[in-house]
Order: C-alpha cells, then sequence, then structure tokens
C-alpha cells in the first residue's frame, strides 16, 4: 500500500525522485523521466507530442516564439487575466492586444477578439479562466479567417472540457502550468501540447539552447552523443533558451498525472459544494458554465453584488474561512503597462510602427474593467472534502450574516 505524505504527495513520488537520484544523476547521465512525463500528459489530453518546459510561463513564451511572432507582430490576448500572458508576447518584442470579457463566464469575447486584428495580428492566445473553457468554436472560427494561429493557456484548465474535446488538443498548441496551486504541481514547472511535428520540433530545440539535434522525438541531446559530441558538429541551428524542465521535477509530475482524474475530480465535488452554498444567493453570481463544457475549478469564481467586498471578506476569514483572492488588474492598467518602458524606449508599445498609439488606457476593455473588481476567488485546492468542508461552512454562515 503505498502511503501518503500529504494529500498532494505520497511514496511514489518519493520513489521516483530517489530513481532519478540513483541513476547517477548528471549531465552525462541524463533519464528518461520527463520523457515519460510528456508521453504520459500528452496521451492524456489527445495531443500526439508534449514538451515540458521550467514553467508555465516559459511555456508560452515557447508558443509564441515558434508561431514566428516577433517585431512588429500583434498577438490578440485577454485583458482580464495574469501579467504572464501579455509578457510572453512581450519577450518577443511583438504587442499584445487586449480584448474585452463576457461578463457572465468571464472568458476572452470572441466578439472584442474580431474587433482587434489588424493585418499585424498573427495569433490568439485564448485563456481558459479559472478552468472554464473558452468558446473555442467562435475562436477557432475567427483564427481560420485570418490565419492566424490559436494557442490555449490552459495554465488553470487541467482537465477541461470543451465540446467531448480535453483542452490540450483543440488550438495550435496549449500551454499548461505545473506550479505549486495548480492541479498537476511539481513545484514549478509546465508543458506544452501539440499534433503538429513542425512545432514540436521547435518547441524541443527552444527549450534547449536551440541544439539543432532537438526534435519531437528526442528530448534531451545528451541521449545522442554520438552527433553530439563529435568535434566537427555545429551544435546551435536556432536561438534558444535554457527553458527545460528538470529531470527530478518531471518525476513528480509522472507520478501526479497518474492522479490526474483524482486531482481534477475533488475540485470538481469541492465546487459543488460551492453551488449548493449560493443556489439561493442573488448577490453573489458563479461563473456561468454553459452546457457543452466541463469546468475543472481552479478556483470557484463569483461577482459579489454585496454591499462591501472587503468588509465580507473579513467576516469570512474571521469565520474560519480562507483569504479569497480578488482578480488581477485588467493586464494593461498595471503599473508597468502604465509605464510602457518595456525595453528603455517604450518599446514595443510605442514604437514608430505603432505611430504612437498606446494600448493601456482606462476604458480599453470596459466588461473587464467593470466585473474585475467583483471577482471573490474561493480556494478549491484542498486535499480532501474533510478539509473543505469548514471552509465551506464559513462561506454559508458569513452569508446569512449579511442577509
Amino acid at each position: 500500500m503505498i502511503k501518503d505524505i500529504n494529500w498532494r504527495f505520497t511514496e511514489k513520488d518519493i520513489e521516483r525522485v530517489r530513481e532519478v537520484l540513483k541513476s547517477n544523476f548528471s549531465a552525462s547521465h541524463p533519464t528518461n523521466m520527463c520523457q515519460k512525463l510528456e508521453g504520459l500528459f500528452a496521451e492524456k489530453v489527445g495531443a500526439k507530442y508534449g514538451i515540458a518546459f521550467n514553467s508555465g510561463t516559459t511555456t508560452l513564451h515557447g508558443c509564441v516564439a515558434v508561431a514566428g511572432i516577433g517585431p512588429g507582430d500583434e498577438v490578440i490576448v485577454p485583458a482580464l487575466n495574469v501579467l504572464h500572458t501579455a509578457a510572453a508576447v512581450l519577450y518577443q518584442n511583438a504587442v499584445p492586444v487586449f480584448a474585452d470579457s463576457e461578463e457572465d463566464t468571464f472568458n476572452i469575447n470572441p466578439d472584442s477578439i474580431e474587433e482587434r486584428i489588424t493585418p499585424r495580428t498573427k495569433a490568439i492566445i485564448a485563456v481558459s479562466l479559472y478552468g472554464l473553457p473558452v468558446d473555442f468554436d467562435r475562436i477557432l472560427k475567427i483564427a481560420k479567417e485570418h490565419n492566424l494561429v490559436v494557442i490555449e493557456d490552459n495554465a488553470e484548465a487541467h482537465g477541461a472540457i470543451y465540446k467531448g474535446k480535453t483542452l490540450g488538443s483543440i488550438g495550435d498548441m496549449a500551454s499548461f502550468s505545473f506550479e505549486a496551486s495548480k492541479v498537476i504541481a511539481v513545484g514549478d514547472g509546465g508543458i506544452v501540447t501539440t499534433s503538429n511535428n513542425e512545432y514540436a520540433n521547435k518547441l524541443r530545440a527552444f527549450a534547449f539552447l536551440g541544439y539543432k539535434v532537438m526534435s519531437s522525438d528526442v528530448g534531451d541531446a545528451r541521449n545522442v552523443k554520438d552527433i553530439f559530441q563529435d568535434p566537427s558538429y555545429s551544435r546551435h541551428g536556432t536561438f534558444g533558451f535554457s527553458y527545460k524542465m528538470p529531470e527530478v521535477a518531471c518525476a513528480i509530475g509522472i507520478s501526479q498525472v497518474e492522479r490526474y482524474d483524482y486531482f481534477v475530480n475533488l475540485r470538481c465535488q469541492i465546487a459543488k459544494m460551492y453551488d449548493e452554498v449560493l443556489e439561493n444567493c442573488d448577490w453573489m453570481i458563479p461563473q456561468f458554465v454553459p452546457n457543452d463544457r466541463k469546468n475543472t475549478y481552479w478556483t470557484y469564481a463569483v461577482k459579489y453584488e454585496g454591499k462591501d467586498w472587503r468588509r465580507f471578506r473579513k467576516e469570512y476569514m474571521k469565520n474560519g474561512g480562507d483569504g479569497i483572492y480578488a482578480a488581477w488588474t485588467p493586464t494593461y492598467l498595471e503599473t508597468v503597462f502604465q509605464k510602457g518602458e518595456f525595453y528603455g524606449k517604450g518599446c514595443p508599445t510605442r514604437c514608430p510602427l505603432y505611430k504612437g498609439e498606446v494600448t493601456n488606457k482606462k476604458g480599453l476593455c470596459p466588461v473587464a474593467e467593470k466585473v474585475q473588481p467583483t471577482i471573490m476567488q474561493f480556494c478549491t485546492n484542498y486535499g480532501s472534502i474533510k478539509e473543505a468542508t469548514p471552509k465551506i461552512k464559513a462561506l454559508e454562515k458569513t452569508i446569512k450574516q449579511h442577509i
């Protein structure tokens, strides 16, 4: 019987790590843990290839880079989201163009995407916020009409399903995070899935310093020593970064993926408990989930339409609840975007190519700006129903105090 270390990790995780350490863990003797993880995860989401990275931000950078995005290009991203998605575009000296939100799902609005398309647009990053899939039918249709690459940002949406398709198998590429709060957690890390062999080859090289020997099938240059160590061999075929996931993290990731369904189902069960508490509360409105989608609830998000957001939070905590997470400020209103000095001279958002246009003005995405201050995110990252129950009872008690 496998014993639990805590709810997240078991002795199986320790066994995997021990296996790496016993294998003469060194630069000259890589294990195949990362390739095992990549194969397991790709199979789980229904993609042909998986490429492990060292974070869920570098995965996005990889996707943007291999899509050919560079200076002068635009990528449409949601305004209501963490900074990292837009940052991945800026890393390529390209411009993130912010699209507005749907008021009920909080996800990126396809109508707003269409409004933002210009001749410079090259891709759409579709973020499935809080675990809820975006409207992929609309987004894929728009992308096809304008010849755009679709990148799924599934950092919060492990196991989510859109019309029978698991996220990670819908767009041209898909980015996942394995950061500590996510469904699959290895400390930090991420993975890109794709069924496009060309993208897989490029992603592999991009994450491994641009080595020419890297491909969808070669996960580590040190595994092809006869080629790699030949003195006449020119190693670097393209520009890349040292973004590969450490093998110890990959080892943990394998046993995490083996418990994938358990982790996803637990969050969904906890979300149902929140549903029951909020069923008759007309001033706390849960994120709307269309019937054709499965939300896997990285967090349980609601619109708070009560009198005092901060007072409610304090009372909830006083009653034994967690701290309630606020939604991020719309990205273009973050201080770094207000300053606009990403590369010292305002580039890329204020370069001459864009005729001094600034994409950081208040009012740019009115729905996102309206919804963001009202959002409350309740934790679903508990190890059991038993652990979650007192937190949800605290919410029930706080709601009654405010009626």
